[in-house]
């Protein structure tokens, strides 16, 4: 969304339209540089299906559960006959103990309509070539009815068995071991991960090297060519500082986004019992009494409210989260943890108008430490300013 109403394809395109006049129209640098942009292009498009094979078998393989169950049962299975016994004891220990998390959120059900609606993406998104055999004799045997293969695959399956499984693994994983290697769902994760190896990952690493080293070439001939322009530095491994504004943006025809979030905001999504929008007691009651101490706030009408986000047009990227945001004088307002929906493409195309990073209000976690969490011995530890007590 934010790449078309930001235009950005076409402003890459015209600046490399811009970028091509100058350097044809220098002869040394054409003669140094002339084919980078048509070299990067035709890589592109020779690594393309590969890169859309690897996503597809990435998505697929690692948010069905089930899969995740059998992969670590092949790393204990690998461990046991490559590493030490003490070792391997150590590693079916910590599978255990992270099988035990994975259970406990486990929806069979979901997983299982999952696995369906992935399976139906991996095999029918791509070229036939990318998908893996085991894949395509499994979908016709079950008459390339998604359904029939997942409940085939699901029903009875002892490896979705939480007590089952820990219990066996406790008591004698070789068991465990020799059943899965006989079941139809290891069969089709590990058919799965043979052919992505033999047959995907080739083609990534002839293509990304060559891919990579055009890539600095190009850097280095807009920096010799687009001489009037600013580049970025290579920041990696240092501190980065952004600056922006606290403001709200239009996100779409007729629609605002303030620049603000309240408690109130959270309440309306409050779903009780739901395990992403949950609320819990005391937050409630801290709500209805509007007992929020020093850190909320009284609007022009006279309401008490307690401030939870705000947004600006700081030029974030992944790994910003929990980034302090700080105000002109070096105060902490806020921390950073995320981007607006319309904005995610900055990395891309930074555009100052959409691009809006969000962070959490520093008054909101002072009033989660004080008077949710009732450690006020710590705000005690704090130099709090620009609030009136």
């Amino acid at each position: 969304m934010g790449l078309t109403k930001t235009n950005a394809v076409q402003k890459k395109k015209d600046y490399e339209e811009i970028f091509l006049q100058r350097l044809n129209a220098n002869a040394t640098l054409k003669a140094k540089y002339g084919n980078v942009l048509q070299q990067l292009n035709q890589n592109y498009e020779w690594i393309e299906p590969f890169g859309l094979a690897r996503d597809y078998y990435l998505e697929s393989t690692s948010r069905i559960e089930l899969f995740s169950i059998i992969n670590k049962m092949i790393s204990l299975m690998n461990a046991k006959n490559s590493k030490p016994n003490a070792e391997y004891q150590k590693n079916l220990a910590e599978q255990i103990n992270s099988l035990t998390g994975l259970y406990k959120d486990l929806n069979a059900n979901v997983d299982k309509d999952l696995f369906a609606a992935m399976m139906k993406l991996y095999t029918e998104k791509q070229e036939a070539k990318f998908v893996a055999d085991v894949a395509k004799s499994q979908k016709v045997k079950y008459e390339n009815d998604y359904k029939k293969w997942a409940d085939a695959i699901y029903e009875k399956n002892f490896l979705l068995n939480k007590d089952e499984m820990l219990n066996q693994l406790k008591a004698n994983p070789d068991a465990i071991y020799r059943k899965i290697l006989e079941s139809e769902a290891f069969q089709l994760v590990n058919g799965l991960a043979v052919y992505y190896n033999e047959n995907i990952t080739p083609g990534l690493n002839k293509y990304q090297p060559v891919i990579d080293n055009l890539q600095r070439k190009y850097m280095q001939a807009q920096m010799d060519v687009m001489k009037d322009r600013k580049f970025y530095p290579d920041a990696n491994s240092t501190m980065r500082v952004t600056y922006g504004q606290v403001k709200g943006y239009y996100p779409s025809d007729g629609k605002y986004y303030d620049y603000q979030t309240y408690l109130e905001g959270v309440m309306e999504k409050y779903i009780p019992g739901d395990y992403e929008f949950n609320v819990p007691e005391k937050l409630i009651e801290l709500y209805k009494k509007k007992d929020y101490g020093i850190y909320g706030i009284t609007d022009k009408s006279g309401n008490k409210r307690m401030p939870v986000c705000f947004i600006g047009s700081n030029h974030t990227t992944g790994g910003n989260s929990g980034s302090p945001a700080l105000d002109a004088y070096g105060n902490l307002v806020g921390l950073n943890f995320d981007r607006v929906w319309e904005g995610t493409m900055s990395d891309i195309n930074y555009d100052p108008s959409i691009c809006r990073n969000i962070m959490v209000d520093a008054r909101y976690i002072l009033f989660i430490i004080d008077k949710f969490a009732d450690a006020g011995h710590l705000i005690k530890e704090l130099k709090i300013v620009g609030l009136k007590k």
